[in-house]
């Protein structure tokens, strides 16, 4: 167990001033209340507190977050009230404590509404105090340090997988990359055991042989730069298991295919002699132009700054080599914590801001948006930010996501701008709006006032920024034809009942059926009937309930259809059963899958898959809530795609395979590549997302299958 003098010598190498006091007197307040007390593995309940303090240390925070970190789940564990804790601690300890004791108790595996309010929630916290999440993330790597003494392994992988969705994500974006690294390799050996020890024991295979060749690399990188004078340190390294992983995944390899899994590092004093060195390496070996990537002229939005370049080395091995200074280095490692100053509880170099850049504009730019599927999706694009830098038309260099286009630079500029855009020269050439932009492009938008955003725009823009401008302007502009439509069908309606609308809206009858409906203003109840949630019978009569009810609704017209002995569909609406409903081509959601419905004029409720990403261009306006129903006896169409490695009676064994867990094949493509790779798609009739996991389950079971999945359209 580590000891508190361990911490305290720690923290004095790196800040000789430090308030030390505070620790030991965080430490015996929580000694004293966890004295006895055993966490379920049998260990003390302080040791967990120490080695969240230690990983702290580690990061070279202040004293602050330091006695937080020891005090961090004290309101949970004990009986200390956070009046006590303010007393005691101060205003800096008690609400870094509070805080972290709020985001702790969110839930992140239940509904989308409930995950999104708790990551939401969490991303405020971050944004008001950075050591909060810097707590959460040392927290976060100690529990999974000991996830092995849990002998739930269901619970293990749940909170494994939770762990690569959330937290190793954020501390990459916060540049912290051993934190990073860590919790990727622990989160991968309970989430995926089996791949885990595959990718071990391949690796374990060859160590031997693979350790002689990192010498004999380090030997003529050194021998080099010791030629050309450059003083410098040499170092090789296995890339993370989980990385490897990710790539035979992604690019479809096998491990014997993966050529890069050692990479080596060269650190020197300064940044010309980065460029010297990359201009030495290209001189022994050649090198691969598509793998050369400058991030220290284009540093990334978290400030990582290297050059990487892949070479053919000896033996004709791909080498992936990383050049930086050490002051590069050490930013690489810690990221947002190398530039904590801890004498003063805050970030050391304003320009570092920066790197809290993302989390600032996730709050700005997501604040009002209810849909959680909208916001999820935002969150995502935002953890997973693979980057390109452009210019501007005056030099200034602008950081966008992989995929953005001009709209999304536009947006970037200002919200009029995007708002206005009609065209946009890159390279001093005018390309179309959906063009995706490349490292390097130089950009120059073309604006007209009288043009405004289209709805196609969202088909294609990447940043969340940009989509969420788009949506506003796009609902707002429903909600002016809402409320027109609305007071036109309420003025007519009111005037064949020989009601008197004018008197009506300045009548006491306004509140009462605004009450009715739970609305608040006149305009909101006339957009509810212009998007046809609320009819203007309705309204009728709430105000006169003997009014006639024979009458059909605009509601009835629009979207109401009953059909006689209809077959079912299999899903709930409003709790009716006698709604005209159809399924979105473009998603396919079976039963199982979380899902959406949406108003559409004349054709009924359309349901989508929550995810969709047309139904993420919808307005949320029109959204209604519907729900599987139980027990149905439907079968309902999905699409699974496979890829093997082509032999004789493949397809066979996979149709039988498909056919044996009671699934209906409708169509089927194949085709077969120059490397005997066959791709094969299939439609099938399932009855739930569990029986379609059955089947693609057996079928990665069949010899020489590579990919078995499920896809959209």
């Amino acid at each position: 167990m580590i000891q508190l003098n361990d911490i305290i010598q720690k923290i004095l190498i790196y800040y000789i001033e430090a308030d030390i006091k505070l620790i030991e007197k965080a430490y015996n307040f929580a000694a004293k209340l966890y004295e006895g007390k055993v966490t379920d593995y049998n260990t003390p309940y302080l040791s967990h507190n120490l080695e969240v303090a230690m990983i702290l240390s580690d990061m070279k925070l202040d004293p602050t977050s330091i006695a937080s970190g020891i005090l961090h789940d004290i309101l949970e564990n004990s009986n200390t009230t956070e009046q006590e804790l303010f007393e005691i601690f101060g205003d800096s300890v008690g609400k870094i404590v509070v805080c972290f004791t709020k985001i702790s108790q969110l839930n992140f595996q239940n509904t989308p509404d409930s995950q999104a309010e708790s990551i939401k929630r969490m991303i405020f916290a971050i944004a008001n105090d950075i050591r909060v999440i810097l707590i959460i993330l040392a927290d976060q790597l100690h529990s999974m340090r000991i996830l092995h003494y849990n002998n739930n392994s269901d619970e293990r992988k749940k909170i494994a997988n939770q762990t690569l969705d959330i937290y190793a994500p954020i501390s990459a974006r916060l540049g912290i990359y051993w934190i990073k690294q860590e919790l990727e390799d622990l989160s991968f050996m309970h989430a995926r055991p089996s791949e885990y020890k595959q990718i071990e024991a391949l690796i374990d295979k060859d160590k031997v042989e693979r350790d002689k060749y990192v010498q004999l690399v380090m030997g003529i990188l050194k021998k080099k730069m010791d030629e050309v004078g450059i003083v410098c340190k040499v170092s090789g390294r296995y890339k993370q298991y989980y990385s490897i992983y990710n790539k035979m995944k992604k690019q479809a390899l096998k491990f014997e295919e993966v050529f890069d899994i050692i990479a080596f590092r060269i650190i020197v004093d300064n940044v010309q002699q980065c460029y010297e060195v990359l201009g030495h390496l290209h001189s022994i070996w050649k090198y691969i132009p598509k793998k050369l990537k400058d991030y220290i002229s284009f540093p990334k939005s978290n400030m990582y700054q290297s050059i990487h370049t892949t070479v053919i080395g000896p033996l004709g091995q791909r080498v992936e080599i990383q050049i930086r200074t050490s002051d590069m280095d050490r930013i690489a490692e810690s990221g947002i914590a190398a530039h904590w100053s801890y004498k003063e509880g805050k970030l050391a170099d304003e320009k570092m801001n920066r790197i809290l850049e993302w989390i600032n504009n996730l709050v700005e730019n997501n604040e009002g948006i209810k849909d959680s599927t909208e916001f999820l999706e935002n969150v995502r694009i935002n953890l997973y930010p693979d980057e390109v830098y452009v210019f501007t038309p005056k030099g200034e260099i602008k950081s966008l996501p992989i995929g953005a286009t001009p709209i999304d630079f536009a947006y970037m500029v200002h919200s009029e701008v995007g708002d206005q855009c009609i065209g946009a020269k890159v390279n001093g050439k005018m390309v179309p709006l959906k063009y995706m932009l490349k490292v390097g492009d130089s950009i120059e938008i073309i604006t007209s006032k009288k043009h405004h955003p289209s709805k196609d725009w969202l088909k294609f823009v990447r940043t969340t920024k940009a989509k969420t401008k788009i949506r506003q302007w796009i609902k707002n502009k429903e909600k002016e034809r809402s409320l027109i439509l609305g007071k036109e069908m309420c003025e007519k309606i009111f005037h064949k009942h020989n009601l008197n609308y004018p008197e009506f809206i300045k009548s006491d009858k306004l509140n009462d059926v605004l009450s009715a409906f739970t609305l608040k203003t006149i305009d909101d109840l006339l957009e509810n009937v212009g998007y046809g949630k609320i009819t203007p019978l309705q309204i009728i009569q709430k105000i006169n309930p003997k009014a006639d009810k024979s009458e059909l609704s605009i509601f009835d017209r629009v979207i109401r259809k009953v059909l006689p002995k209809k077959k079912s569909s299999g899903i709930f609406v409003l709790g009716s059963d006698d709604l005209l409903v159809r399924f979105g081509k473009c998603c396919r959601p079976v039963p199982g899958d979380p899902i959406i419905g949406y108003i559409t004029v004349g054709y009924g409720i359309t349901v989508h898959h929550s995810h969709c990403k047309n139904a993420l261009t919808m307005n949320p306006d029109r959204q209604i809530e519907v729900k599987w129903a139980p027990e149905s006896k439907e079968t309902y169409p999905a699409k699974i795609l496979v890829k093997a490695h082509d032999r004789f009676g493949l397809l066979s064994e996979i149709a039988t395979s498909i056919t044996k867990n009671n699934a209906n094949i409708t169509k089927a493509q194949t085709n077969t590549d120059i490397n005997k790779i066959v791709t094969c798609v299939f439609n099938l009739e399932v009855k739930d997302t569990d029986h379609l996991l059955s089947i693609i389950s057996n079928i990665k079971k069949i010899k020489l299958v590579q990919e078995a999945k499920r896809i959209e359209n």
